[in-house]
């Protein structure tokens, strides 16, 4: 018991670190916020489908990197809890790990236009948000986290999940 506790809570930080440090990749290119966001952190929210503890993994990491990425507070909370939603909807999904992006997708499209619009008064409308938040969403959680997922299938003989 003990022992599932300290690999939860050690996956969930791994989890945190890594969205941390990608978001910092895609910061550092400009991309990490703003009306057009391709955060390759992203990639790691079909992570609930194989393990429990990316939930709040996930969720913590996102709250870190709006923190530290200079985020005003209502992106804090508004992308953190756009990312716990995402990963509690992937993490019912496990049993289909494919459909793992649907729910990230879904809750930042919803979420993150409305805090660029009013929290951020930037230029464009909702609709326009939708669409490049949405854009930026297919990239890193449709294409990219479909790749993740392919792989961790691939050699899910060799990972050690806390399932």
């Amino acid at each position: 018991m003990k022992r599932n506790r300290i690999q939860f809570i050690s996956q969930g930080a791994v989890i945190a670190a890594l969205y941390v440090a990608l978001t910092h990749i895609s910061n550092f290119a400009g991309l990490a916020s703003g009306a057009i966001q391709i955060r390759l952190s992203e990639v790691l929210t079909v992570l609930p489908a194989f393990t429990p503890a990316a939930v709040p993994g996930l969720a913590i990491g996102c709250l870190l990197s709006n923190i530290t990425t200079g985020c005003i507070p209502w992106d804090i909370l508004g992308g953190t809890a756009a990312t716990l939603i995402g990963a509690a909807g992937t993490f019912a999904l496990k049993k289909y790990p494919y459909a793992a992006p649907i729910p990230p997708i879904i809750a930042n499209v919803v979420i993150v236009p409305f805090v660029l619009a009013y929290a951020y008064k930037l230029d464009g409308g909702i609709p326009y948000f939708m669409l490049t938040v949405g854009i930026g969403e297919i990239i890193c959680c449709g294409i990219l986290g479909t790749m993740l997922t392919l792989a961790l299938k691939k050699n899910a003989d060799t990972i050690k999940w806390n399932n």
